[in-house]
């Protein structure tokens, strides 16, 4: 059962901006289609695509974040890391698309970091990650979507900080009793395709990849997904014990760095995040931050160094 979640084998492609589809209403003329269920056919596929325009528009991940902070409050202490002064808001070179940026510490949390853009062209990014102190062996809470008027790209993870292929206790440990939370979920969004082998040793038993057109009852989905997910990781991290083996603290933070490196090495989106802010500002390392997995690579790269700088 647990395999089926491992059907990984061929590489994500760098995710396209998509264009937004034409409105309806659109004149439908007989030269433009021969018969009367071509023009109903037309007009249902146009009525289609505003809806889920209107369903784009009308869904905003805010609210995950605020979700996120207020949970995260009712189990730990939360204080602004050195990141949040400096990093809190930027704008892009378009001058119309900013880009939101909270960061935070707690006993447990080596950092918690969002980044949240929104464009009016209905484009929204949300990319939030929680990472443990080496200390302990938590996997990383991760939540990176993409959103345009037309799809949908989400990754919802707790990405293991160990090899839960070759490394059996630790897959117990930590997702044994979660294979029915991914099976719930599995059921309500779709499998979003093949993902490289490379990639395949980041992810979890429990790992939710995703890609459908808006709705409503899918947004709520994901919404309902988020907030089980969170609450999962942070009861994980209550009952977390610490870590005193100095080699095993090493072995914990080498995992991290690891997985950061894959991100910011790896990441497809930087084409995307050099059109908008450049792209000597895309690979200077101070301007980096852990962006959506597929879309922004621009503030993993910032993290990666803090974190590495703060061991």
């Amino acid at each position: 059962m647990e395999s089926c979640y491992y059907h990984f084998s061929s590489s994500l492609s760098c995710i396209h901006t998509l264009k937004k589809p034409p409105l309806f209403p659109i004149t439908v003329t007989s030269k433009n289609f021969s018969s009367s269920s071509g023009r109903r056919c037309y007009i249902v596929t146009n009525m289609m695509k505003l809806s889920m325009q209107e369903a784009a528009s009308a869904f905003s991940y805010k609210k995950f974040i605020h979700f996120a902070l207020e949970e995260s409050r009712k189990h730990t202490h939360l204080s602004p890391s050195p990141l949040q002064g400096n990093f809190s808001h930027l704008m892009a070179m378009d001058g119309k698309t900013e880009l939101q940026m909270l960061s935070y510490e707690a006993p447990k949390i080596r950092l918690l970091r969002s980044l949240y853009v929104e464009q009016s062209d209905g484009i929204q990014v949300l990319d939030l990650g929680i990472f443990p102190r080496p200390e302990f062996d938590l996997p990383i809470f991760c939540a990176n979507f993409f959103t345009t008027a037309s799809m949908n790209i989400i990754v919802l993870d707790l990405n293991p900080l160990h090899d839960v292929i070759n490394q059996r206790d630790y897959k117990e440990k930590y997702y044994k009793c979660l294979i029915p939370l991914g099976l719930k979920y599995a059921e309500l969004l779709p499998w979003g395709g093949k993902i490289t082998s490379e990639s395949l040793r980041f992810f979890s038993p429990i790992v939710i990849w995703s890609k459908f057109p808006p709705s409503e009852s899918k947004h709520s989905a994901l919404y309902c997904a988020f907030k089980e997910y969170l609450k999962v990781w942070l009861e994980l991290m209550d009952q977390a014990t610490e870590e005193t083996r100095g080699p095993q603290i090493m072995c914990n933070l080498e995992a991290q760095h690891r997985y950061l490196t894959w991100r910011a090495e790896k990441d497809p989106g930087h084409q995307v995040l050099t059109r908008l802010i450049g792209e000597t500002r895309a690979k200077v390392s101070v301007c980096g931050y852990g962006a959506l997995y597929f879309i922004f690579l621009y503030l993993i790269v910032l993290h990666r160094h803090y974190l590495v700088g703060n061991n």
